[in-house]
């Protein structure tokens, strides 16, 4: 596959089919004659998405929001003037996917008794089902910070052990149901699960799951096997009735200095943990295998791999993670989204201007849904996010946005 710039290729353009290609470095620039019809529609279904993450056919590229903004920015953008449909963001068009989860519960099961803690105007202090506190300053963020963690010790595993346990209760038939008629009429079937990683680091924290690795490996192991046992048998029951089209695995194992975790720990104790949930699922018709990671997690990028990952987001410049060098290791069979710096969004619109020419590329036309790294960060300006939108899309061949009939629907799955 050819990715490389081509420094010195002149600007070339022709007609077909009532669209103007233009050549331009590295990419494939799509300057719109007249409003495509059925390729111009954002709502894509099931098989063209499925289809694009795959290396299959793909009507055009995919252009979304993948996060949405910052706290904070809203208000930013109010004082400059922004629309109702631009402070929701729909009036941005994005491509959007209609998504369903299929009724099925992959997480903790009763769990502790959430509540309040304290609650002040800059913050509130709260417990939630995983036992943890929780600290969430109201002005500043949108997730809030551990403050402690439910397990310390296998005595306190033992305690919670059964929240993990399979019961019939974690399946909801009703909604299997629906799920399996929405799909059929073009939606997509996504379901979350726990990654090996940040299942036990949501229980004891990053720090302490570390250790645990040397310090109780038996503990990390006992934590992994009964999750990944309740997984087996939901998941089992579930897709004997509807397809699972896509698997979110949450994982956010990395800074930008690195992963948390290295080949060694993925292998030993990650992977068995994969493999059983992913092996089920290929053989009943999952395609999609997706890892939501973010930092810099280049050097476990084959280790998951290995375990059947298929797709990997929000692939974040600003730690390392470059989705042009990464299309060129791996080719068409690792596909990615995200990987658009925000932070050039706070620069000016030269910045914005080759951070999408580099980004925006042929060789990423497949298996690519081209979006911001994470949330729009505060500091970024309306005009520059509306000179970001309307660039893409030019570059991408789409039409301009319909301001007033666009929705803009959360795609980090």
């Amino acid at each position: 596959m050819h990715c490389d710039l081509m420094s010195n290729m002149t600007y070339v353009s022709w007609k077909k089919d009532s669209v103007k290609w233009a050549l331009q470095p590295g990419r494939w620039c799509a300057i719109m004659a007249r409003k495509w019809k059925d390729s111009d529609f954002m709502l894509w279904n099931r098989q063209e998405y499925i289809d694009l993450m795959t290396f299959g056919e793909a009507r055009r590229p995919m252009f979304v929001e993948l996060f949405g903004p910052l706290v904070g920015l809203e208000q930013e953008w109010r004082e400059q003037g922004a629309s109702r449909r631009e402070l929701s963001l729909d009036a941005f068009d994005f491509d959007y996917i209609e998504r369903v989860e299929p009724g099925c519960n992959t997480g903790v099961l009763g769990g502790f008794e959430p509540c309040v803690l304290e609650d002040t105007p800059e913050y509130r202090i709260s417990r939630d089902e995983l036992g943890r506190t929780m600290k969430l300053p109201k002005k500043t963020a949108t997730l809030p910070l551990p403050l402690d963690y439910a397990v310390k010790d296998d005595k306190d595993w033992e305690k919670i052990r059964h929240f993990y346990a399979y019961s019939d209760q974690r399946i909801d038939r009703e909604k299997l149901i629906m799920a399996k008629k929405r799909q059929e009429g073009g939606a997509l079937v996504t379901c979350d699960i726990p990654g090996g990683f940040d299942l036990p680091r949501e229980l004891m924290g990053e720090e302490a799951a570390c250790l645990c690795y040397y310090e109780n490996p038996e503990l990390m192991r006992d934590i992994l096997q009964t999750a990944g046992e309740m997984l087996y048998r939901v998941l089992d029951t579930v897709t004997d009735v509807v397809t699972i089209d896509n698997l979110l695995i949450h994982e956010d194992l990395a800074g930008k200095s690195g992963p948390m975790v290295g080949p060694v720990q993925v292998e030993e104790y990650i992977k068995p943990y994969y493999q059983k949930i992913i092996s089920l699922l290929k053989e009943k018709g999952t395609k999609i295998f997706s890892q939501d990671s973010d930092g810099f997690i280049e050097p476990v990028m084959d280790s998951f791999i290995n375990c059947g990952v298929n797709v990997f987001f929000p692939m974040e410049p600003q730690a390392g993670m470059d989705v042009v060098k990464m299309r060129k290791k791996y080719g068409e069979t690792i596909a990615f989204k995200g990987g658009i710096d925000k932070m050039a969004l706070r620069r000016d619109k030269t910045a914005i201007f080759k951070e999408l020419e580099y980004k925006l590329q042929d060789c990423l036309k497949k298996g690519m849904v081209f979006g911001l790294d994470h949330r729009i960060p505060n500091g970024v300006s309306l005009e520059n996010y509306r000179y970001y939108v309307d660039t893409a899309r030019e570059m991408l061949g789409m039409s301009p946005r319909d301001t007033q009939n666009g929705r803009h629907v959360r795609m980090a799955f």
